[in-house]
């Protein structure tokens, strides 16, 4: 086989990939778009003045904290003032080592309350637990260190209620979104998970705990994930519930039954990517043990949160990322193709081995031959540019139509000129963006691969979005 033949051949494959890879995304996008559109009709209907039927589940609100002051007094705020009838918030101070717990203390005005509790999962050492004096709904635990999934495992321990919602303690969450994200509960009773939105909180206006205003970032990094944000909530997981089969619930905003996830185990301290490990457990043990069990997304529910304005910390994210997708992966492959494992099984994680995991590996490799095979006379123009228009044009298509699908439904951004440069910035993503999200990516699975212990690494905050009064 001559070098031109392996040049051919090998872009041929790559090819045929990138077509099977838009063309799962486009199915997916088929199903969001159909999902959207009932939810829309549904609640069109049900959109009137909000009155409490007494039926709604009591929830205990998680927020683990590690090193949040700048933002953690907004946040607390913002879980107090939810639209919801019976609710309770634990902020689980992970050992921070900043004044988060003096914040908290002062702002809260916090006292030491020696309670008793069930340690139904075994968690590091709880040093104290307080309860403010100003809301009562509102306790605080300080803990030594252990990482997001211990203090979520504490938070549980502690929790009063049959249902809890894990949040991260530097998002907002908006008003009427825990009503709303509780109510395939109340609809379908096997549920045992449900996720809600989750949007970048760069550029918009936080005062005391409550969104005033919707915006968008001026930093170009922040830009390029508000449309990200956008594909992946609107598309990816939309597209994948109504098929049960939803292998991912943003550990910034869910919901989930206390006694399922206490039954196989809560979450794992050993892994980096805790929600999604979870998750693949929740559907790899419930059907294991045929037991009927429901794992929804709602779109409507939003959660603010901050994204990264730097390069560093955004890698640092992205690597943490694409580590817990590797672990969440290798530590429930029994769910890949097995008896009774239904559509997650056998469409959610092929799809996620394929084209999230072994992806980067692909686009990088593909994208490398094929300007090698051009600029070395292997591989013609329009060979080139066929390539080209398939691997990064359908990807601009695709963060378009989710633009698109946003302004045509939830609304948001309210000016005509932020859907402009959303648009602008959906087209602007695929071209270097994508590419250096891929190389990092390619960078954490070779890391899992050869044993690299995994590490948060340092997150930036500068929590310019929050004011006070």
């Amino acid at each position: 086989m001559s070098i031109a033949d392996f040049f051919l051949i090998t872009q041929a494959i790559f090819l045929v990939y990138f077509i099977l890879l838009h063309g799962s995304y486009f199915s997916l996008n088929v199903l969001s778009i159909i999902s959207i559109w009932n939810y829309m009709q549904e609640r069109s209907i049900s959109g009137l003045p909000n009155t409490y039927t007494g039926l709604e589940i009591p929830v205990s609100i998680i927020a683990p904290a590690y090193n949040e002051e700048a933002t953690i007094t907004n946040s607390i705020k913002a879980l107090l003032n939810l639209n919801y009838p019976d609710f309770e918030v634990i902020v689980v101070n992970d050992g921070s080592s900043d004044s988060t717990m003096q914040v908290l203390i002062n702002e809260f005005d916090l006292i030491i309350f020696p309670e008793a509790y069930l340690s139904g999962l075994p968690t590091q050492k709880i040093r104290q637990v307080y309860i403010s004096k100003k809301f009562p709904s509102l306790r605080v635990l300080d803990k030594d260190n252990g990482g997001k999934a211990d203090a979520l495992n504490a938070g549980i321990n502690v929790s009063r209620f049959s249902l809890f919602c894990a949040v991260d303690a530097d998002s907002i969450i908006q008003t009427n979104s825990l009503e709303k994200i509780v109510q395939p509960f109340l609809e379908e009773p096997t549920t045992v998970a449900v996720g809600g939105t989750v949007r970048i909180a760069n550029g918009c206006s936080v005062r005391n705990g409550f969104l005033v205003k919707a915006g968008l970032p001026t930093n170009l990094l922040a830009l390029f994930q508000v449309a990200e944000y956008l594909r992946g909530f609107l598309f990816g997981r939309l597209g994948w519930s109504p098929l049960n089969a939803l292998l991912i619930i943003s550990g910034a905003f869910g919901v989930f039954h206390k006694e399922t996830v206490v039954s196989v185990g809560g979450y794992l301290t050993n892994t980096i990517g805790e929600d999604m490990e979870l998750i693949a457990r929740l559907h790899r043990l419930l059907r294991a043990r045929n037991v009927p069990y429901k794992i929804s997304f709602v779109p409507d529910p939003i959660c603010w949160t901050e994204a990264p304005e730097d390069l560093k910390t955004l890698r640092n994210q992205r690597i943490r990322w694409q580590r817990g997708l590797s672990e969440s992966l290798a530590k429930n492959i029994s769910l890949l193709f097995g008896k009774n494992s239904g559509a997650v099984g056998w469409l959610a994680m092929p799809f996620m081995l394929v084209f999230e995991w072994f992806g980067p590996i692909i686009e990088l490799l593909g994208i490398t031959l094929v300007i090698i095979g051009y600029y070395a006379g292997y591989l013609s123009a329009e060979v080139t540019i066929i390539f080209f228009t398939v691997a990064i044009g359908f990807g601009v298509l695709l963060s378009v139509v989710a633009v698109l699908l946003e302004e045509m439904s939830f609304h948001i951004y309210p000016k005509l000129r932020y859907i402009f440069i959303l648009l602008l910035v959906a087209i602007l993503e695929n071209f270097g963006y994508r590419q250096l999200n891929s190389v990092w990516r390619l960078i954490a699975t070779y890391q899992w691969a050869m044993g690299h212990k995994a590490s948060w690494g340092e997150m930036k905050r500068s929590a310019s979005w929050t004011e006070q009064e």
